[in-house]
């Protein structure tokens, strides 16, 4: 039985006995005469020690306890105070633990939920008992729960606040916040917001008080999951130094860099246009002749000599995504793909083949032409959804994601095709990340790929992603194996280079630096 912990009417004695024993995930608790602002309070989860709550109308503040192993992973387990809230909010409290605490990572939190189900889509602040305070969401019913850390340690201060889809975390010490995030959530309807506490260890309860607590209810605004008012930062990342380096900035929507052979440029998209930037940041970017009729998206990139440019555009009325092949500079352009909607991701090493995404019979898959023209080869077939192809230097494989185990994977398949009912294809990531647009670096010892949150649907979203590297050399020789099994599970080898509010138009296309030492993408902040 699942209570939603508001105020029922009186059960028989028998049903109330029987819900007091029960082991259901949310415990019902009386309700006491106020909650100040809020409206109810219930035990999230497994909870063997019941928690509670009560309001001090003298001092305004609440005393929460609770107990729960976590509010982590895919389930958790705490208590709750929450009041239903049907538009964006604001919920600010000054928030101190009582004691020291039997675990570091007990926690106090500022949380929305969709529902009270154990498994279900939230986001919180989480102050930690040693600290720590992150901003902690999970997208999607039972996804692994992904965070955005705060740089700052121990703050009294803490602030949750939604506005669409972004929820964005604001701490501090004092009055003055610190801001992070956001990230993206498709909260449907009305949600629960409130206050909560977990023991992280369920033998026990610890304590909470929130003081000022305030709760700024406002309009609802859309749930715009790709956010096309931003401000961008076209920024390289230096593998040597470990730094991010911001060349471009523009409070307009810029996406898919990529690298000129020589070193010295990256090239970017913007309004249909594409553009030439100095990755010393001197010079204002330069536009590439492309004609006006060409409406370019992020997908393109110079051919491997440097002397074609592929890019995928509207032109002449089409109603999808073309892919056509120019001169560098963007003159004299010509059709290389009929059909559409088709996306180019990738050259072939030696300039013959392009690599693109083609959507055939309400299908996604991997398509290759040659670059002088003539027909299209399908290389694979399986009914997922396969996107992001990119030759290997040496031109043996090709590098997509796919979702044809269930979630976003990074895999590969030999370059000619993945073979009947794509036995040959490989899966090469198998962790929570959602993990999109494979790209290998020049010299061939890394693949650098996009990692959403866990339970993310695609990649249109746009929210905290991370830029994560893997070294290609140890992916091994394949041997026979059953179709589509993974490779070996390389989590461990797997680094994060670098977190940001991304997605969409971050990495689209392979944007290294011609000598492997540096990495290109754009990371974006919402404007008013």
């Amino acid at each position: 039985m699942k209570l939603n912990g508001r105020v029922r009417q009186i059960l028989p004695a028998l049903t109330a006995f029987a819900i007091l024993f029960t082991e259901s995930p949310i415990r019902a608790q009386e309700t006491p005469a106020t909650l100040g602002i809020f409206e109810s309070h219930a035990d999230i989860g497994v909870t063997p020690k019941p928690g509670s709550a009560t309001y001090d109308t003298a001092t305004s503040e609440y005393r929460v306890t609770g107990g729960g192993a976590n509010m982590w992973a895919g389930v958790d387990a705490f208590h709750f105070v929450w009041k239903k809230v049907d538009g964006d909010f604001d919920l600010s409290a000054v928030v101190t633990f009582v004691g020291t605490g039997a675990e570091d990572h007990r926690k106090a939190a500022l949380v929305v939920r969709q529902s009270l189900d154990p498994k279900s889509t939230y986001a919180d602040v989480a102050l930690h008992g040693d600290g720590l305070t992150s901003l902690q969401f999970r997208p999607v019913p039972g996804a692994e729960t992904s965070e955005v850390r705060s740089p700052v340690k121990a703050p009294a201060h803490l602030s949750l606040a939604r506005h669409g889809a972004q929820l964005t975390m604001s701490v501090g010490k004092t009055d003055n916040a610190t801001l992070s995030g956001p990230v993206t959530i498709e909260f449907k309807g009305p949600v629960y917001v409130g206050l909560g506490v977990c023991s992280h260890d369920a033998n026990v309860l610890e304590t909470a008080v929130f003081s000022k607590v305030l709760l700024q209810e406002l309009p609802a605004t859309a749930n715009n999951l790709n956010p096309t008012k931003v401000h961008s930062d076209l920024s390289v990342y230096d593998l040597s130094t470990k730094t991010v380096s911001v060349i471009y900035s523009a409070d307009t929507l810029w996406e898919a860099p990529n690298w000129t052979p020589d070193g010295k440029f990256l090239m970017s998209n913007s309004g249909g246009k594409l553009y030439r930037i100095d990755v010393n940041g001197k010079s204002q970017p330069e536009k590439i002749g492309l004609d006006a009729g060409y409406a370019a998206n992020n997908d393109h990139g110079l051919s491997p000599d440097g002397k074609w440019l592929a890019i995928s555009a509207e032109h002449g009325g089409a109603k999808a995504s073309q892919v056509y092949v120019a001169d560098a500079n963007g003159a004299k352009p010509r059709l290389v793909t009929p059909n559409m909607p088709s996306y180019f991701h990738g050259w072939a090493p030696d300039g013959k083949w392009l690599a693109f995404v083609g959507e055939r019979n309400n299908n996604f898959d991997i398509y290759r032409i040659p670059v002088a023209g003539g027909q299209e080869e399908r290389l694979t077939s399986d009914p997922g959804f396969d996107d992001g192809p990119d030759y290997s230097v040496n031109g043996k494989w090709i590098y997509i994601n796919s979702n044809r185990a269930g979630a976003w994977d990074i895999w590969r398949f030999p370059a000619e095709g993945a073979g009947t009912n794509d036995s040959k294809a490989e899966r090469i990531t198998n962790d929570a990340q959602e993990d999109w647009f494979p790209h290998p670096s020049p010299d061939g010892k890394w693949i650098a790929f996009l990692s959403f949150p866990p339970g993310t649907p695609g990649h249109d979203t746009k929210t905290s992603v991370h830029l994560r590297m893997m070294p290609a050399s140890q992916l091994p020789v394949p041997t026979t194996s059953p179709a589509g099994s993974a490779i070996e599970d390389w989590s461990d080898s797997i680094q994060i280079l670098t977190e940001f509010f991304g997605g969409q138009g971050t990495i689209n296309v392979n944007s290294w630096s011609p000598d492997s030492e540096k990495f290109a993408f754009v990371s974006y902040r919402l404007l008013p």
